[in-house]
């Protein structure tokens, strides 16, 4: 385990040994007589050991030092036999372990590579939490439109609050990332945010499933098992298709909802929790209240701060900059040699109604860099899947030719392209497009393109 360790000790002999040991085991080491010179060493170190007795500032004195400085090191403190209670006073001051005198090396090596474990664990979730934060930041979201502006001035008022949401909106408008960006821009963040997908969850394990269940409350129950909500516990519960879930756990929810109490299955024994819920839906609620598939007093308690968030077709203004942003990271993850998108290109993105919101958005934009061979999107890049249940065309009103585009520019692109696929040989590029030499020699003069910048544009393109 890889790890740069600062130890701090006055007596020379002992520090050596300990330096060499720790280095054969494969540690970088730094060494140090007092706590004045550890100090600086401290800020590039991911563990320090020190001894507790030291000249001018002490052991526990360099602990708070460190502390107060924001240094991250854990510490390992050395004491005495006999002074095991000063250890444990530095244990509180935020010590990870320490080690008693005399010690053996191996027990060294076994406490130093299980306090740089959990130090690297902790690190990890400190960096994802950090993710966490910069994902679900506003600015990250993207949505130029008003009604997202308005969105997202609700989500900021109600984030700092337990107040249960109800998110409404077709499948794919980003439910699930409002639901995110509230949790994590609550005091809950550092908490669980448990998903819940109520359509996937089939209805005789649903109960058990989101409340838990004992040993031997049915067949193959061999050992207790916490449910959603209790995973949940001090966090964010997010109910998604809440309109799914059947009246018998219509009942379970409405008492999590009012009293934060339930029992697992199989027991008797109340049980509390302390979660924030936000539900999510795309089904009309009130249609179901009406008919009798939801229940009203469940509904009322859902549906305290309600967001709407309208589909993709209603705010086009978005789909420009929700392109651009996924052409942006999803190239980079993809390798793709596109970076960005014509304007025409762009026209016909926004004339798109997508019915699969901003998830049919991003699927088409991955699909396009991946099949993509020139840095910009053109048109014919741009491959939107027609929806299965969509009327089918007839000759008559089937375009002709992809929308925005114009035939000269459509063929000036497959000129380019059988240029680029025939490594610039006029010859071959001419029995790809089913010309003779001289009649694609003619088209190239057309476009303004001369015998050298025909092979340029081949290789460009």
């Amino acid at each position: 385990m890889a790890g740069r360790i600062l130890v701090v000790e006055d007596e020379d002999k002992l520090r050596r040994v300990i330096q060499l040991h720790l280095e054969s085991a494969g540690f970088e080491v730094d060494g140090t007589a007092t706590a004045e010179q550890a100090l600086p060493l401290a800020t590039v170190a991911d563990l320090v050991i020190t001894d507790l007795r030291l000249p001018g500032m002490d052991g526990l004195q360099l602990i708070q030092q460190l502390q107060t400085r924001g240094i991250p090191a854990a510490v390992i403190v050395m004491t005495a036999h006999g002074s095991v209670e000063t250890a444990v006073e530095a244990m509180k001051l935020g010590a990870a372990d320490f080690l008693q005198k005399p010690f053996s090396l191996d027990h060294l090596t076994t406490i130093v590579e299980k306090v740089l474990a959990i130090q690297s664990l902790r690190n990890e979730n400190q960096r994802m939490r950090q993710e966490l934060d910069q994902r679900y930041q506003f600015d990250n979201i993207i949505g130029r439109s008003s009604a997202m502006r308005e969105i997202f001035h609700t989500v900021e008022r109600v984030a700092p609050t337990r107040t249960t949401v109800l998110l409404a909106g077709e499948s794919g408008v980003g439910k699930d990332l409002i639901a995110r960006a509230i949790h994590q821009h609550s005091p809950r963040k550092n908490h669980a945010f448990v998903k819940i997908n109520c359509t996937a969850l089939p209805e005789n394990l649903m109960e058990s499933e989101l409340f838990g269940y004992e040993k031997g409350a049915f067949t193959g129950a061999t050992a207790s098992k916490p449910g959603k909500f209790e995973q949940a516990d001090g966090g964010t519960a997010f109910l998604d298709e809440i309109g799914d879930v059947p009246g018998n756990i219509q009942v379970k929810l409405l008492r999590i909802l009012q009293e934060r109490q339930f029992e697992r299955l199989g027991s008797n024994l109340t049980r509390s929790v302390d979660v924030r819920v936000i539900a999510a839906t795309n089904a009309d609620l009130r249609a179901a209240l009406e008919e009798g598939r939801f229940r009203e007093d469940l509904y009322y308690r859902l549906n305290v701060v309600p967001i709407n968030i309208p589909p993709l077709r209603e705010r086009r203004e978005d789909i420009p900059f929700l392109a651009m942003h996924f052409v942006r990271s999803l190239s980079r993850e993809l390798g793709s040699v596109a970076k960005e998108i014509s304007a025409a290109s762009m026209d016909r993105l926004v004339a798109h109604t997508w019915p699969g919101n901003v998830r049919e958005l991003e699927n088409t934009i991955e699909r396009s860099l991946v099949l993509a061979s020139n840095e910009t999107l053109q048109p014919a890049d741009i491959r939107i899947e027609l929806p299965r249940n969509a009327p089918a065309m007839s000759l008559q009103e089937m375009p002709l030719l992809p929308e925005g585009e114009t035939l000269e520019h459509w063929e000036q692109m497959m000129i380019r392209e059988a240029l680029r696929r025939a490594n610039g040989n006029k010859s071959q590029a001419a029995r790809m497009l089913g010309l003779t030499r001289n009649a694609l020699r003619y088209r190239l003069s057309q476009m303004g393109l001369d015998n050298g910048a025909a092979d340029d544009a081949a290789s460009t393109a």
